[in-house]
């Protein structure tokens, strides 16, 4: 305490520095000093610690949680564990792309969630962190025309199949979000897995983020579309664009075939 000082001699704004500078583990101490103290103030003091201290904890045992199935497979021997998810399977025009990624064991990654839940901002913080930390990353990319041929799942299972051979260094688990793939690796899919499983949640940023630069370069070649804002999916502004301009050689013509029909 500042000069030998208790908490009721001191101004809100002292409390608030004292606070701010305080130990985790002596913060709690610090509160029930100060829980007797009859001004608002520092009862509203109290309640914002309390509050952003819970939501620290639920943070803490969320990212915790996010580990339970890759501590299963470390507790069973295996080292490489590959997370794979996908971004661009719905959108009207571009590429699907898939990320691989096998993260160290247990690697602190702040706020790592589901590339969905995230602010663009968020997304290319982590992506860099992700790529620094990683064992070892990778994307594959199949393109409109191939989508056309072979239909998006099938294009998505290419995807992925594409980023595992990227990899410099092979898995020997896969944890897949949704998915089952024809590759020789052990597999498990997991329905919703980007927020379940912190090496699926780390592919679907890389994924997410290596897409959307993409589709910022498509933006350039063709900005009647807006695809820097919509990144392809099938906006209001993105529909009327196509029936102002037609398709352009980015489209999915077998997506256009439903927009039509539903049109």
């Amino acid at each position: 305490m500042s000069e030998g000082l208790s908490t009721a001699e001191l101004t809100i704004s002292q409390l608030r520095e004292v606070l701010a500078s305080t130990e985790e583990g002596k913060i709690f101490s610090l509160l029930d000093e100060m829980k007797d103290d009859p001004r608002k103030g520092v009862q509203l003091l109290i309640t914002q610690y309390r509050n952003k201290i819970a939501k620290l904890k639920a943070e803490e045992k969320r990212l915790k949680n996010m580990w339970k199935k890759e501590k299963n497979l470390y507790d069973s021997g295996y080292n490489y564990i590959g997370g794979l998810d996908e971004a661009g399977r719905g959108p009207l025009a571009g590429p699907v792309v898939a990320a691989c990624v096998i993260l160290p064991p247990y690697c602190e990654l702040p706020g790592l969630d589901d590339s969905k839940k995230l602010s663009p901002e968020k997304r290319e913080t982590l992506a860099r962190i992700i790529k620094n930390k990683a064992r070892a990353w990778a994307v594959g990319v199949v393109d409109q025309r191939e989508i056309d041929k072979i239909n998006i799942l099938q294009a998505t299972k290419k995807s992925m199949v594409e980023a595992i051979k990227g990899l410099q260094i092979k898995p020997d688990y896969l944890l897949i979000d949704a998915l089952d793939i024809p590759v020789d690796f052990a597999q498990e899919g997991i329905i919703h897995g980007d927020s379940i499983s912190a090496s699926i949640a780390a592919a679907s940023i890389i994924a997410k983020t290596y897409r959307d630069a993409i589709m910022d370069e498509i933006d350039v070649l063709y900005p009647q579309y807006g695809f820097k804002e919509h990144k392809g999916y099938g906006t209001v502004r993105h529909r009327e664009a196509l029936i102002r301009f037609g398709p352009s050689p980015v489209h999915r013509r077998s997506f256009l075939h439903k927009l039509n029909q539903n049109t």
